[in-house]
């Protein structure tokens, strides 16, 4: 059993690289990865909007419930014991600026992408 489904995109260079990072780490098969951009996506999780997962990552939790941004990411580290570095952005005042910038960066992260990884498609 998983304990967390992780909705991400491969066409997204930077996304790619954390997952190749959480899936080298994930040695327990802890995360079930699932790429939103595969053509079968919307048939084999009809209960995740693609629009909404394309613009914030999701997750889903072995119980069935349905997590965004921030949120995925935390757990997702913690789950593969890395996450010992992204525990002061958890803190209460800090949270809330994490949150803002990641929905800066999920907003623009094509753009992002195409300036920091030379070669980037669209």
């Amino acid at each position: 059993m998983f304990k967390l489904i992780l909705f991400y995109d491969s066409s997204c260079p930077l996304c790619a690289k954390e997952i190749n990072l959480l899936k080298k780490y994930d040695e327990n098969k802890e995360i079930q990865f699932e790429d939103i951009t595969l053509d079968n996506f919307s048939e084999r999780f009809p209960h995740i909007d693609l629009d909404k997962a394309d613009a914030i990552i999701h997750g889903q939790l072995s119980s069935g419930k349905v997590i965004t941004g921030m949120d995925v990411t935390f757990l997702a580290w913690e789950i593969v014991n890395r996450d010992r570095w992204l525990r002061l952005f958890k803190l209460p005042l800090i949270r809330c600026i994490t949150d803002w910038c990641y929905l800066v960066f999920a907003k623009h992260r094509k753009k992002i992408t195409r300036l920091l990884c030379k070669n980037a498609a669209d």
